[in-house]
């Protein structure tokens, strides 16, 4: 059965988890495919025996075990820090969520260590306190290994020897690099010999198990993280973060073939946020985009941090499906624009008097584009509990 895949089309946090939550119920196998727990998705369901209403925050757990028919699977692709990994999953159970038997993890998966944490701190102090806007995560510093050649996947926690010996040797890289930061390498190689033990039961050979689950026509649906305008090529480079998230990244982060993607549904919020630095075209830093926050409650699920909010951008959303080919959109968030009079959407950029033919690579002219706008009426009243296009207000 071909994979049905969920992708962002703007700057991230457009509400693919809700729509995992909503395909979940059919769905036989979840897979993140990239990122790590970077991520952030928040998922209001109902679960235990008495049905009780509980809100969940997934960061690197595939957000489809909702269900509890669902397996959830990490992806090779997917970077993983094993101690966040447990957390989030005892987090899940204290909820009432139980994950045991259903919860696997690709062996060639890379790690990420404290130690790459801590980096992602030094970097930007590297960098003169510029920053990227990044969630300290160690996203950045373990993808870099990966690309290096120097990273450790999961496999290599079962061959303790070897772990250690590439374990220190990497740290002992980042202490001539950066300076020798406060770490503890040595109880670190003991707390993965028992890490390793207790992660052995979820690690599995994930590019065998995804092929035989579509082979036996399991119907297998790919979240993923992030967005399109992060992408470490297609987005707005160097604001990005260090994997990728279009539609190229599910084949490469699973293991699996294009001709094996059936359905791509990109989610798109009624209007632009974004975290961090960089270009934001459609910004607004007026009472409207203070309401944007405050109504659509545009705070992060990772960070905490507010988000910058603007109109719909209509050059973002083209080029993002250029790029990933959606077969469909999911428009999210559209209630938020309830009260409002009227409504800008954004349709193009123009530099120096002359129209963009697509969104720009250097970031110098994104910064001076002035942007084009239509103005639609709004529509001034509650959609909250519409259930069908049909009784949408004409203007939404």
């Amino acid at each position: 059965m071909p994979v049905t895949v969920v992708l962002g089309t703007q700057w991230g946090d457009e509400g693919k988890g809700k729509l995992v939550d909503i395909l979940a119920a059919d769905i036989d196998v979840c897979a993140r495919c990239a990122g790590g727990n970077n991520a952030g998705h928040t998922i209001v369901a109902t679960v235990g025996p008495n049905k009780v209403r509980t809100t969940f925050d997934f960061h690197l757990l595939p957000s489809g075990v909702i269900n509890p028919g669902c397996v959830g699977l990490i992806g090779p692709g997917v970077v993983i820090h094993v101690p966040s990994f447990f957390a989030e999953k005892e987090a899940l159970r204290a909820k009432g969520l139980d994950v045991e038997g259903r919860l696997f993890v690709s062996d060639r998966a890379q790690l990420v260590f404290d130690f790459h944490q801590i980096v992602d701190g030094l970097k930007e102090v590297e960098l003169g306190g510029s920053s990227i806007g990044t969630t300290k995560r160690g996203i950045g510093p373990a993808y870099s290994g990966k690309a290096s050649r120097s990273g450790l996947r999961v496999h290599h926690l079962f061959n303790h020897e070897v772990f250690a010996e590439k374990f220190r040797k990497i740290v002992e890289g980042r202490f001539k690099r950066y300076g020798h930061f406060e770490y503890d390498t040595e109880g670190e190689i003991l707390r993965y010999k028992e890490f390793a033990e207790r992660l052995r039961p979820y690690v599995i050979d994930s590019v065998t198990y995804i092929h035989n689950a579509l082979a036996e026509g399991k119907r297998v649906l790919v979240e993923g993280a992030n967005a399109l305008m992060l992408d470490i090529d297609y987005g707005t480079y160097p604001y990005v973060t260090s994997s990728s998230t279009a539609i190229g990244g599910v084949c490469t982060g699973l293991g699996i073939p294009p001709k094996q993607i059936g359905k791509t549904i990109g989610v798109v919020k009624a209007y632009t946020t974004r975290v961090g630095g960089g270009p934001f075209p459609t910004e607004l830093l007026d009472d409207v985009g203070t309401h944007l926050q405050e109504v659509g409650r545009e705070y992060g699920t990772t960070t905490g941090r507010r988000r910058r909010c603007g109109w719909l951008d209509l050059v973002v959303l083209k080029y993002s499906c250029l790029i990933n080919g959606y077969d469909a959109l999911n428009i999210t968030k559209l209630d938020v624009l309830d009260q409002l009079r009227e409504i800008k959407i954004a349709v193009a950029y123009k530099l120096d008097g002359k129209e963009l033919a697509g969104f720009p690579a250097d970031l110098e002219v994104l910064s001076r584009v002035t942007v084009e706008y239509v103005t639609l009426p709004g529509w001034k009243t509650s959609i909250e509990n519409v259930t069908s296009m049909q009784e949408l207000p004409k203007e939404a």
